[in-house]
């Protein structure tokens, strides 16, 4: 059975810094492409960030500079560091995987809130 269990999401000021952490398990995670979208209400679900097998990297443009995405295949994690946060990044932010667009999984998701 595969599952995507993400963590780390809560209220947070403007400016200030949350972690996300997804493990995966039932999948072999190093051949996955990993990724972390977002949805905001009323907004449709958008990429965050993503890392390949080969540790490639993509951002949009909204979080480039400010989010990290890495990887850790040992302990089937992805983690997302996220810095300098605004409100317009509050969403409900989802791990996803992916084996060469033939299985895809998605997590629960981890509510991020931040306001003052």
């Amino acid at each position: 059975q595969v599952q995507l269990v993400e963590s780390g999401g809560g209220l947070v000021q403007p400016g200030g810094s949350l972690r996300l952490s997804c493990v995966a398990s039932g999948i072999t995670f190093s051949l996955n492409y990993m990724a972390w979208y977002r949805q905001a209400p009323g907004k449709q679900r958008e990429l965050v960030a993503g890392i390949s097998s080969g540790n490639v990297i993509n951002y949009p443009d909204s979080v480039k500079g400010r989010f990290t995405i890495s990887r850790d295949n040992a302990q089937n994690t992805v983690t997302l560091q996220m810095n300098s946060l605004k409100p317009e990044d509050t969403a409900v932010y989802y791990c996803r995987s992916d084996y060469r667009g033939i299985l895809r999984y998605w997590g629960q998701g981890t509510r991020v809130t931040v306001s003052s």
